[in-house]
């Protein structure tokens, strides 16, 4: 990718629909360096792609990129997912869900130049991280779908149907070497951490 240039064959989709019931309100709004998360984190992908979706929820009104209200369906993260699939542009697909406050261009740009496959997925300490993740759309959409309709909801359920390549170990230090852009923010006590270290910063 040329300096100043933005990534063409990849959408990018913030998933802003979650209920946020641990968290007591909505983290989309959480303000992450004066400025909503939302309008942070749609910001950060406007400025590595072109297609750049917001799905569900309610973004700022400065967040940049196409609003895509959730299909209907189950509250949860697999409806997000299934709906920015469905409504991208392009072939291959990142999916970052508004929880990931604290993400990095360096970590989204591996993705993209990782080894294309049905899924490339970050994986810390064996723990996956299906919604910081670049999905080929076809077989991911009809993935997901399948879970939906079986009522199969967790998002491993997806990546089970597919054949995800992982990014971990070395490769993923070498971009996220303090650990800290798949550091999820989901109660006010990771929140308030999040907040001190962007203080620090």
């Amino acid at each position: 990718m040329e300096a100043g240039s933005r990534i063409a064959n990849v959408s990018a989709a913030l998933l802003l629909g979650g209920e946020s019931t641990r968290m007591g309100r909505d983290k989309a709004w959480l303000e992450i360096g004066g400025e909503p998360a939302a309008l942070r984190l749609a910001s950060l992908l406007s400025g590595l792609f072109d297609d750049v979706l917001l799905v569900g929820g309610d973004p700022p009104a400065r967040a940049p990129g196409r609003r895509i209200p959730d299909a209907e369906g189950p509250r949860c993260a697999l409806r997000g997912l299934a709906t920015a699939l469905a409504s991208a542009r392009e072939e291959r697909v990142l999916v970052l869900a508004t929880d990931l406050m604290a993400m990095t261009p360096d970590l989204l740009l591996a993705l993209v130049a990782y080894p294309e496959a049905d899924a490339v997925v970050p994986r810390a300490g064996g723990v996956a991280q299906p919604l910081c993740a670049i999905y080929r759309r076809v077989p991911a959409l009809a993935a997901a779908r399948r879970s939906l309709a079986g009522g199969r909801l967790a998002l491993m359920s997806v990546l089970d149907q597919l054949a995800p390549r992982w990014l971990e170990g070395d490769d993923l230090a070498a971009v996220d070497p303090d650990g800290l852009a798949l550091r999820n923010v989901n109660t006010p006590a990771e929140y308030a951490q999040l907040a001190a270290r962007e203080a620090r910063a």
